[in-house]
């Protein structure tokens, strides 16, 4: 089942949104308390610790491990620049193991023949991402930032958090996003589209800078000859061992707000993003299907009002309402509400829970527990 978070809707036309920018270890806040911020404005700058390189060296030079220790030539406890001798191996058939990036030579343990590289630390600097008002400053590491939105939560994401200008190419929630559709004018935009996208279109966005894309799915076979992965992985929706790949890493935002596969953006979310068009949003890019729960949130701010609520609406789960199917096996569908009734329902599974019936786009009907539905309209 699908994280729903705290209970907020999927789709949110009017409220205060919170947006917090945080660095991974304390730093410097370069903003004040109660200040206003433009989404380019820098807020936050500071370190972030990158993982040790360990290097083989007996492997690598193919020596016992204590005879390996001994090839090292730079110092232990100095700094050490990529590319520069680590390890050297004489002889007729020598050997060299070069630095794989600039930082300090930790330790060779001559028990195992393992070299240890701290890298250098990383500069992070982090922008506003929206314009409105610094709220909080915690612990020189976080600043909080409100300002009145718009907001929608997609189901999974790849690629960083960004913001940039949003751009239509489709006019219906089932058309996908032809190679044919971007342009110079997409540079530096957030591109939105119906049911999918194909990986030629995927490069082309990325060879004109396209900061962010927002669609409904994406085709398995599409995300993999993007990302370039060669074996199948268990991505698609009905899956129940449905796993994250947190480890790849992608040259550009893409936000799917039904999932991994051909279903088209649910009508609704397609409006909002539709009737914003050519204004300026930011993507909150994280998705986590483990402890703590994260899905991606895409943030239209508005212009100020005093009718803005500062908590999210509820919507109730009703009879007629439309909802999303958070099931594996219907995840990112959508359907209607033909009853809820007030007493538990005993499931095809066995399970007695308190459950909703839903009419899904074949005309089916199905039950489903009610913490596997979450109201759209």
């Amino acid at each position: 089942m699908l994280y729903v978070p705290d209970g907020v809707p999927p789709i949110i036309a009017s409220t205060l949104a919170r947006i917090e920018r945080t660095l991974p270890q304390p730093g410097e806040i370069l903003v004040r308390k109660g200040g206003r911020v433009e989404p380019d404005d820098v807020v936050a700058r500071g370190k972030s610790d990158t993982a040790p390189y360990v290097i083989n060296l007996a492997q690598a030079l193919n020596l016992p491990p204590e005879q390996a220790a001994r090839t090292v030539v730079s110092p232990i406890g100095q700094p050490i620049n990529a590319g520069a001798v680590l390890a050297r191996r004489r002889g007729m058939f020598g050997r060299r193991v070069l630095s794989p990036a600039n930082g300090i030579l930790h330790t060779v343990d001559p028990a195992t023949g393992y070299a240890i590289i701290c890298a250098e630390p990383q500069t992070i600097t982090l922008t506003a991402g929206v314009r409105g008002i610094v709220m909080d400053i915690i612990n020189n590491q976080q600043v909080i930032i409100e300002t009145p939105a718009a907001q929608i939560y997609g189901i999974v994401s790849f690629g960083a958090h960004t913001n940039g200008v949003t751009r239509l190419l489709t006019l219906d929630p089932g058309e996908p996003i032809t190679e044919k559709m971007i342009d110079a004018q997409s540079m530096y935009a957030v591109i939105i589209g119906g049911s999918g996208i194909s990986a030629a279109a995927l490069r082309k966005a990325v060879e004109h800078q396209v900061r962010g894309i927002i669609i409904g799915s994406i085709n398995e076979h599409e995300l993999r000859t993007f990302f370039q992965l060669t074996k199948r992985l268990p991505w698609a929706v009905g899956r129940r061992n449905w796993q994250w790949m947190s480890h790849i890493t992608s040259p550009l935002t893409i936000v799917l707000t039904e999932g991994i596969g051909n279903a088209p953006m649910a009508a609704p979310i397609f409006e909002v993003l539709a009737n914003n068009d050519r204004r300026e949003i930011f993507i909150e890019s994280q998705t986590s299907l483990r402890q703590p729960h994260r899905r991606p949130r895409v943030i239209i701010p508005l212009s100020r009002s005093s009718s803005t609520s500062l908590e999210p609406p509820r919507p109730l789960l009703r009879v007629g309402a439309t909802v999303r199917l958070l099931d594996h096996e219907h995840l990112g569908s959508l359907g209607r509400v033909r009853s809820l009734p007030a007493l538990p329902q005993r499931l095809p599974s066995g399970v007695r829970t308190p459950a909703v019936e839903v009419l899904v786009d074949n005309g089916e009907a199905i039950w489903l527990p009610r913490s596997c539905v979450e109201v759209i309209a």
